[in-house]
This record gives C-alpha cells, sequence and structure tokens, in this order.
C-alpha cells in the first residue's frame, strides 16, 4: 500500500484570501462584515482579519442572497434572521451541486481527452 500524504488544511485564511475565492474586491468583504453580524473573523496582534471556515461559508451565504439571487443588503439580512437554517441548507446543496458538476465536467473532458489520442 503506497504512503499517501495527508493534505494540510488551513484554519485561517487571510481576506484577500477570501475575496479572491469569491471574485470580490476585499473592501466588499470589509463592508460586509460591518453589515451583517454574523461575520466575525478573529484579528491577530497587527490587526489583520482571520477567516475561519465557518466565516467563509457565512460569506458564502451571503454571497449567494446578495450577488446570485439578488437581494438588497437588507432583504438578506431580514432572510438570514428568519430562516437562517433552511438558508444555510439550500447554501449547502447548491455548493455540493456546483462541486458534482465540476467533478463531471473535468470527467467528460478526461474522457474527450482521452479518446482523440
Amino acid at each position: 500500500m503506497p504512503y499517501k500524504e495527508k493534505e494540510i488544511e488551513k484554519k485561517y485564511y487571510s481576506i484577500g484570501e477570501v475575496a479572491a475565492m469569491f471574485k470580490v474586491a476585499t473592501s466588499l468583504i470589509r463592508y460586509w462584515e460591518g453589515e451583517f453580524d454574523i461575520i466575525k473573523p478573529k484579528k491577530d496582534k497587527k490587526g489583520n482579519r482571520r477567516f475561519t471556515k465557518e466565516d467563509i461559508e457565512k460569506i458564502r451565504l451571503i454571497y449567494h442572497l446578495v450577488k446570485e439571487k439578488g437581494y438588497t443588503l437588507q432583504g438578506a439580512q431580514e432572510i438570514i434572521k428568519k430562516d437562517m437554517h433552511q438558508i444555510n441548507d439550500k447554501a449547502g446543496i447548491i455548493g455540493k451541486l456546483h462541486e458534482i458538476k465540476g467533478f463531471l465536467e473535468d470527467l467528460r473532458n478526461n474522457i474527450n481527452g482521452s479518446n482523440n489520442q
């Protein structure tokens, strides 16, 4: 059985890394932090924000509501206050479906690539 190295998972992400994940400006992440009380990143001694996976999932939820569904910030805030669990479930399902779609597209491209050789 071959040796398999464990993948190292990061515990904290910088604001730049989080902004890159969503293809938005870092200023938007800072703005949302002020507007939505569910985003509370830890800050180091220098004041740099350190986001956990939970923080990123909350940002993903806000991104989904504001950028993908078209809600205003106030509308997104109201939905989060009323139906946080239901929205988290839907956003999680959508995220998984995007992962599956990406996997299937990669698989198709690999199959098509091997057929052309």
